[in-house]
């Protein structure tokens, strides 16, 4: 059964407060600090090495970090590590099973394991292998399993005990396109009755069903907004793109267009489109539609862009300076 949100009390989700982990001289997180509220969809993301599956970890209590501290709905993950977890499920990234048994022994090891009451073992069973549409594969050897099919039965493992939080790391990491999509139609599903945080670096995955994108980068949180947020940070927003067939690079109208007020550059994309450049999101398509009227031109496409979340990506995970997008703070 679902939880609403009057269900939950009001402490955050998850609290993390200067947290911090290194392995020998290297530096994995960073005086980490962040608050989840309950209701929310998170995407965890940051380039390979940024500290997204180590502090994963971290919150699911299977590594201790070396100083800091995390909170599940007020309970510590270390000084009440039973409490904690009981709340969570966790998919770590390549979650282990034996390949040699089925996805219903399975199931069953791990609902005892995670001391599911005897009498609920089998109706917990049911209740994922529906939820995860695993009905025509229950009886079949795991290893013997599509990869899609194998991150639905990780899924499954995470959800037998009804947790409140749902901990992801790399969810649809080596699954196609078509598996890519039924592994986050699946996310959508869950994140009607539990909260989801998703660790990974596919940014396409965090514009499709998360509500919230946290960057790490070097262990330090460098970005957190809503993915639309961050993309009106992008120097694409409110950028116009436009297909003129039959006038060239350097014309006329090209030049008059760049000298427009709001205008920083025109460039050509990869399928040959114009691309009217903001000067810091600056709104130019009135402009931009009164200049092509003035001069008879009729364009066969024209299109704002609302930004884009790989720009900011690269920009808040390279920039020396460390500049960060946070909701209290760059947005």
């Amino acid at each position: 059964m679902g939880r609403s949100q009057r269900e939950w009390n009001h402490t955050f989700m998850i609290e993390i407060q200067s947290l911090t982990k290194r392995f020998g001289q290297f530096m994995a997180v960073d005086s980490l600090s962040l608050t989840i509220h309950p209701g929310e969809v998170i995407g965890f993301l940051g380039p390979n090495g940024a500290g997204k599956s180590t502090t994963m970890r971290m919150i699911a209590g299977f590594l201790k970090p070396d100083s800091g501290r995390v909170t599940i709905f007020g309970q510590d993950i270390e000084l009440q590590p039973l409490s904690a977890k009981r709340l969570l499920g966790y998919l770590p990234e390549g979650a282990p099973s034996y390949g040699d048994m089925s996805v219903e022994s399975f199931l069953r090891f791990i609902a005892e394991a995670r001391g599911v009451a005897r009498q609920q073992r089998q109706s917990a069973i049911d209740r994922v292998v529906n939820r995860l549409h695993l009905q025509e594969v229950r009886r079949r050897p795991i290893d013997t399993l599509s990869k899609g099919f194998q991150r639905r039965v990780g899924i499954a493992q995470a959800l037998l005990h009804d947790p409140q939080v749902l901990l992801l790391d790399e969810p649809t990491d080596g699954l196609d396109p078509n598996q890519k999509y039924e592994v986050r139609e699946l996310i959508r599903e869950l994140a009607s009755d539990k909260i989801v945080i998703i660790s990974t670096h596919i940014l396409e995955e965090v514009e499709a069903v998360c509500q919230r994108a946290v960057i790490i980068h070097q262990g330090r949180l460098v970005a957190d907004a809503t993915p639309a947020e961050l993309k009106m940070q992008s120097d694409y927003y409110q950028a116009v793109e436009l297909e003129l067939p039959n006038i060239s690079t350097g014309s006329d109208l090209w030049r008059q267009l760049e000298q427009l007020p709001g205008v920083k550059a025109i460039t050509r994309t990869e399928t040959g489109q114009w691309l009217v450049m903001p000067q810091q999101g600056e709104p130019i398509l009135q402009p931009v539609q009164a200049i092509l009227e003035a001069r008879s031109v009729t364009p066969h496409s024209i299109a704002v862009s609302n930004g884009r979340l790989d720009d900011v990506f690269r920009r808040v995970t390279q920039d020396p300076a460390g500049h960060s997008l946070t909701q209290a703070g760059g947005l």
